[in-house]
């Protein structure tokens, strides 16, 4: 694939596992010379107290490829919930981006090319939970983030499969609303 991606989007949600684990990373996939080389380099250098941006690391000094900067959805408080983030989930991120790379989502030889931003959503309830399957929580993460670069580089869901589906679906949130249950 030699073509320029300057711009692509995708999210995934996978849910189910035991508590406090489910995932729904958000992305946007760019070449390094564009828009999303420009906003990964400006959110790098703009650290906000309790949204820190890191870079997507297999472990300390083992940063992946292509380029993915992990910035929290929601404001970050807790020293356990920042060691999870920015452990167990950071990892799993990581290697979810290197699953990307190996099912082809990524074309291998643009891995110095490209740049991902990922808005990586933690269920808050990992700072309490007594028993968090450490392991369930890298499983699900992993999985959520080569779906979401999947659909971002496949460009789904299409527009066609949207406009056909668009009165079948209904917001979770938004039933239990209609619900009266929030």
């Amino acid at each position: 694939m030699s073509e320029r991606i300057i711009l692509r989007t995708g999210e995934s949600l996978v849910a189910g596992g035991p508590p406090f684990t489910a995932a729904e990373p958000e992305v946007v996939i760019g070449e390094l010379d564009g828009p999303v080389g420009t906003a990964l380099a400006t959110l790098t250098g703009d650290q906000t107290k309790g949204h820190t941006k890191v870079f997507a690391i297999l472990n300390t000094d083992i940063q992946v490829r292509p380029v993915t900067l992990c910035v929290s959805k929601v404001t970050v408080k807790d020293n356990r919930y920042t060691n999870i983030l920015m452990g167990t989930v950071q990892a799993a991120i990581a290697n979810g981006v290197l699953d990307a790379v190996r099912a082809g989502d990524i074309p291998k030889e643009k891995c110095n090319d490209l740049g991902i931003i990922c808005s990586v959503w933690l269920n808050p309830g990992v700072a309490t939970a007594d028993k968090l399957d450490h392991k369930a929580l890298f499983d699900i993460h992993r999985k959520a983030m080569a779906q979401a670069i999947h659909k971002a580089m496949a460009c789904e869901p299409s527009i066609d499969w949207l406009l056909e589906n668009q009165d079948k679906i209904t917001h979770k949130y938004y039933q239990m609303g209609l619900d009266g249950k929030i």
